[in-house]
């Protein structure tokens, strides 16, 4: 919870910040797993390089965006530098856990209209503009409560 409330305070996750350097990320990091639009045309912008959990959008050659994806119920990875002395842990995250997490460091949220709709609800941080999107699990997830909103991504782009 606190690498999350942190990422979502600051729009940082440790050293890593949207502006950085592809390379300063992956000596951070180590060698990241490229999505396969990025393989066929090196230079391609706006798709994802992935550390199990964690992706970083590339935009010419810099970090433009950065994402934590969760799936509740199941146990996420994320590397060493975003999760110290863990390789993975449990996954599902609670709406109420996090604005309270988010409550109890002083870190201003607001309600994200464009991503709330339906079964998904979404808050926007400020003033780090980090945007937490919550969802109901499906059927075979394995939560205690289905009809609850869990975290599903908590990302961070420049404009």
């Amino acid at each position: 919870m606190d690498v999350l409330v942190d990422f979502a305070r600051t729009g940082r996750i440790g050293p890593l910040h949207c502006g950085m350097p592809l390379t300063e990320a992956e000596d951070l990091l180590g060698p990241g797993r490229p999505h396969p639009a990025i393989r066929m045309i090196p230079d391609i912008d706006g798709y994802p390089y992935a550390w199990n959990g964690l992706e970083l959008v590339i935009t010419q050659r810099l970090v433009s965006g950065i994402w934590i994806s969760l799936s509740p119920g199941s146990t996420a990875k994320l590397p060493p530098l975003v999760l110290p002395d863990s390789e993975s842990y449990p996954s599902a995250v609670l709406r109420e856990d996090l604005v309270s997490g988010l409550d109890d460091a002083g870190c201003r949220h607001d309600v994200n209209d464009r991503l709330t709709f339906g079964e998904q609800s979404s808050i926007l941080t400020q003033p780090a503009n980090v945007c937490a999107v919550f969802g109901t699990p499906g059927r075979d997830a394995h939560v205690p409560h289905h009809d609850r909103f869990y975290l599903s991504v908590l990302h961070k782009h420049t404009a």
